[in-house]
């Protein structure tokens, strides 16, 4: 068994690809349902996504097994994380935080996420794990 943390561009690409993780475990942040929410509310306002059909992901995405975590711990780590990277925003810290507390292996297609993973947390590419899967 292999644990993946996931940002939310994956949750929807699980979801709409209808990938099965198997005996897979995925983690993520606590927020990550809020994230995969304000995606899928940008794709409906700008008319590239029915309304219905994303209220239909959002659901699937809330139906994903995945383990969410905003532990004491964890926003330590991102703290540091985010202060040693000089972000100004947080939330890609609290998932890096996650996959190296609690994953095998960071999976993500946003590069500059991909960079702050260096040295905290392997990370692997969506096409990677959809293959890794089927």
């Amino acid at each position: 068994m292999t644990r993946f943390a996931i940002d939310a561009p994956t949750a929807l690409r699980i979801v709409r690809e209808r990938v099965d993780v198997g005996e897979h475990q995925l983690v993520s942040t606590g927020a990550l349902r809020s994230h995969a929410m304000q995606l899928l509310y940008d794709e409906v306002r700008a008319g590239a996504l029915d309304e219905a059909e994303g209220r239909a992901q959002l659901e699937a995405v809330a139906a994903l097994k995945v383990r969410l975590l905003a532990d004491r711990v964890s926003r330590s780590v991102a703290w540091r994380i985010a202060a040693r990277l000089d972000w100004a925003e947080i939330g890609a810290a609290e998932l890096l935080a996650v996959a190296s507390l609690r994953a095998d292996v960071l999976v993500t297609d946003d590069e500059r996420l991909a960079a702050a993973a260096e040295g905290v947390a392997p990370r692997m590419r969506w096409v990677d794990l959809a293959s890794a899967l089927r």
